[in-house]
């Protein structure tokens, strides 16, 4: 406790001088609570009011993916290039140091794997995701799947709830199946039922036609995952694109950790994303950071 001797008369009131209030710079997120603020504030740059998201969680449904076999070596080097990682729980407990000091993406749900029909998920206890100091919990959202898309819905709305509660932000992961398209119309309605329903963030894949209309119907910011690998170029222009049409950020897997630069590649993504880059400046970086790891 204060001692109550020596204390110094208070004077600096700023009588007339009305108090600062900072508009939150994420959109849809004015009126979260300052837990979800501030976690969504380590995930996404301030200045840029994007990010670039590493994913990794690939394993959890595939196996040990091509890149993703031995993570201590493939992606521990990345991470402090990454704005944020996203992974599940048994990967980070096991490789990922805690000094790594990054926010934390969580798959905070797990089910079925291509060995059967995917999407049949169920939720991982919140107060791991707490134990874990998590930033986001990540919940894959089947829309349109006929068996599963009712369940994971739930586990949507189950989550906002808790991370509510707790003050960690969702983020809605749109899951497409093999019997449905990736077009406006199909993203637009998958990114829109998991905002009306509370997802702070939405991760979902970009479309080459009117992709600027699903990022301005969906009421809360956009990331867009990086899919298939490309050609490093082809990704640039991936990630470009999504963000001059309105994407928040990206959040890259493959097209990062099996680039035949890694470093680089996260680099020159990072350019565009936050920088505004064009693609041919983005690639420049990626051919001059690749050249001086040799």
């Amino acid at each position: 406790m204060a001692d109550n001797e020596g204390n110094i008369d208070a004077k600096s009131f700023g009588v007339g001088v009305p108090q600062t209030q900072e508009q939150f710079f994420l959109k849809g997120n004015e009126n979260a609570s300052y837990g979800i603020k501030s976690r969504l504030s380590q995930v996404f740059n301030k200045k840029s009011g994007h990010t670039v998201m590493l994913a990794f969680d690939h394993g959890f449904i595939m196996g040990p993916t091509s890149g993703l076999e031995r993570i201590d070596l493939t992606i521990n080097p990345l991470i402090e290039y990454s704005d944020c990682i996203m992974c599940t729980r048994g990967i980070l407990r096991s490789v990922i140091p805690p000094t790594a000091n990054k926010p934390i993406s969580f798959r905070a749900d797990g089910g079925t794997t291509i060995l059967t029909s995917l999407n049949d998920e169920t939720l991982i206890d919140i107060e791991e995701a707490v134990r874990l100091n998590v930033s986001l919990l990540a919940i894959m959202v089947a829309i349109g799947d006929p068996d599963h898309e009712g369940s994971t819905i739930r586990n949507l709305t189950k989550t906002v709830d808790l991370g509510q509660r707790y003050g960690i932000p969702t983020l809605g992961v749109t899951a497409v199946g093999k019997n449905l398209t990736r077009d406006s119309r199909y993203l637009g309605l998958a990114t829109r039922v998991c905002a009306e329903n509370g997802a702070n963030v939405i991760k979902t894949y970009y479309c080459d036609e009117k992709f600027e209309q699903v990022t301005n119907a969906c009421p809360v910011p956009i990331v867009i995952a990086g899919g298939k690998k490309l050609p490093e170029r082809d990704a640039l222009q991936l990630a470009k694109n999504a963000i001059d049409q309105g994407a928040a950020g990206v959040d890259m897997g493959r097209n990062i950790f099996q680039a035949d630069s890694p470093v680089a590649m996260l680099l020159a993504v990072r350019e565009i994303v936050h920088n505004g880059a064009t693609v041919d400046q983005a690639f420049d970086c990626y051919e001059t950071y690749k050249n001086q790891a040799k």
